[in-house]
């Protein structure tokens, strides 16, 4: 997670001072587009397409502000989580879950006490979670998570399903995801937003997918909660038949448009396409149909001279774990031939960048942005044990 942020936070800076004309335009908004597609070879053998919408801002994903601020200040809550996989937990069969993942009590000894205590937290929120959501779960059982193996495949958090968490979890009737989707969204998202179209669109169209489902999940931070709505499709056993790698396919559009949201100034860091890739067997980026931004390597990492232009970004470009972020720059939309790449196949050739030099002045919206980028390229796994 520290390394996503800094080499996001290095991106800007370098962003800002290569294009000084672009400067003073660039701006980095609370409010997040991200759009994922997992290709993993590894463990599940799935590939998992993802749009996810997030922000650090209770008006733009709307939670009522005593509750967020009640469950922030709760220093052993560590997610709310509201999903209709299909088991969200083991246990927990064709049902919608709440989920209250509660850190554990030192003083706890023994199941029934960390059952016990669990409860006794949870129980203090769900009533007004349920009447956010205007759903009526109820108690169904408390879980221990015990596997953490996903999260360090794909170097991600373990706060959602990472080995240790304690998991409330209350149920409800399980409700079709593009329904459940309109619905939730309609009450989180702002009109302003979902009627500026961009990722939102793409993935209300994606939750009629046979095999959509939908998650929101309310993350604590220090002053403030990062709250995320995602939309996926899981792609069960098709990993090991991809050598040719189109995003787009996966998302089910041919265009993929950013958010008019955004549309009233320069924000190339709220629109992000990912892919990552874990492979048993090392592999490699290759015959990339689109542009490849320059980058330079500072402190190990690749990194972009100029983000006013579109591209892909690889780091690492080849081992058992690839991944790669697609930047729309000054751009609004991406079609599908432009995002395709394959696996294997001749080294990747990259455009030697201009030298650049840091402006330190710029340091301080630097420090500004750092929780918005942080939260842009927060990647949650899903929840499905």
């Amino acid at each position: 997670m520290q390394k996503l942020i800094f080499l996001f936070v290095l991106v800007a800076l370098i962003g800002i001072s290569a294009n000084y004309a672009y400067s003073q335009e660039m701006s980095l908004a609370t409010f997040q587009e991200s759009a994922q597609i997992v290709v993993d070879n590894s463990i599940s053998q799935n590939v998992t397409a993802s749009i996810t919408l997030q922000s650090t801002s209770i008006q733009e994903i709307k939670i009522p502000a005593e509750l967020e601020q009640e469950i922030r200040e709760d220093k052993r809550i560590k997610a709310i989580i509201l999903t209709n996989q299909d088991q969200c937990v083991l246990g927990v069969v064709d049902q919608s879950c709440i989920m209250i993942n509660v850190a554990r009590n030192p003083e706890d000894k023994g199941i029934i006490a960390i059952q016990g205590s669990t409860k006794e937290i949870a129980q203090l929120y769900i009533e007004d979670i349920n009447r956010v959501f205007d759903t009526d779960a109820k108690f169904h059982s408390i879980f221990i998570h015990t596997d953490d193996e996903s999260n360090r495949a794909f170097e991600t958090s373990g706060i959602i399903s990472g080995k240790g968490m304690i998991s409330a979890v209350y149920t409800m009737t399980q409700e079709d995801t593009n329904s459940m989707y309109e619905k939730i969204s309609a009450i989180l998202i702002p009109k302003v937003i979902r009627d500026s179209g961009g990722f939102y669109e793409a993935a209300k169209n994606l939750s009629s997918h046979e095999n959509a489902k939908m998650t929101f999940s309310l993350i604590p931070l220090e002053s403030k909660s990062l709250l995320q709505l995602r939309l996926s499709v899981n792609y069960p056993n098709t990993a090991s038949k991809i050598s040719e790698i189109s995003p787009l396919e996966f998302l089910k559009v041919e265009n993929l448009n950013r958010s008019d949201y955004f549309s009233s100034g320069f924000y190339p860091l709220n629109s992000i396409i990912q892919v990552v890739v874990l492979s048993p067997e090392n592999t490699k980026v290759s015959d990339v149909r689109g542009n490849i931004i320059p980058t330079q390597i500072i402190d190990n990492e690749n990194i972009p001279t100029d983000i006013t232009e579109k591209g892909w970004v690889f780091d690492p470009q080849e081992g058992q774990r690839i991944q790669g972020k697609y930047i729309f720059g000054k751009d609004t939309t991406v079609n599908k031939k432009e995002l395709e790449f394959s696996l294997g196949g001749k080294q990747l050739q990259t455009k030697e960048p201009e030298k650049t030099e840091f402006d330190e002045s710029i340091i301080v919206v630097i420090i500004i942005a750092s929780v918005a980028i942080a939260a842009a390229m927060f990647y949650l796994k899903g929840y499905r044990k």
